[in-house]
């Protein structure tokens, strides 16, 4: 068993003064620690029997495509608004320091598609809350929520309530 957050730099004051940024760019470079990681959000995934995974902007891109491969099941990416061709549907959110909003192509999932939402961090938990709300306005079924990194302190987790969420990391 790895020990996933020796992988993990710590920058503080960015993006901005006060900010404790967790940097996976480090454990990603690192072939043992990101295989592992991976294996693990892939043995969550199979858990909850997860049918197409969805990832969020940019670091949901980097963990969930490998999850959606290993588990033999499909990958859908949720982009920062204005970035997707065709139409969509979008939601605003909350970060612990500002504003975004993502969307989803409004035929990315189907009713009673199975889903695990798989990203780098949950802080606040506005950025997977609104990958949640994106799910289900398409008719699928959120049946698991896997992140690398957690940060309990801003209680992310309680916007998540009734899901079933796994971190690998957690940080208080």
């Amino acid at each position: 068993m790895l020990n996933l957050r020796d992988q993990i730099r710590v920058v503080e004051n960015f993006p901005e003064p006060g900010i404790s940024f967790k940097d996976i760019t480090t454990l990603l470079r690192d072939a043992d620690s990101f295989r592992y990681a991976v294996d693990q959000m892939v043995e969550f995934g199979r858990l909850c029997e997860a049918a197409v995974v969805v990832g969020p902007e940019a670091r949901g891109f980097v963990l969930g495509a490998p999850v959606a491969y290993a588990l033999e099941a499909g990958f859908v990416p949720v982009r920062k608004s204005g970035k997707l061709p065709a139409a969509t549907i979008g939601r605003q959110y909350e970060l612990e320091y500002g504003k975004d909003g993502l969307e989803v192509h409004d035929d990315a999932l189907l009713p009673g598609d199975r889903v695990l939402v798989v990203d780098d961090l949950l802080a606040t938990g506005g950025t997977i809350r609104s990958c949640v709300e994106l799910v289900e306005q398409l008719g699928a079924t959120v049946v698991g929520i896997v992140c690398l990194i957690e940060l309990t302190s801003l209680r992310g987790r309680e916007r998540l309530a009734g899901y079933a969420v796994h971190s690998l990391i957690s940080y208080d």
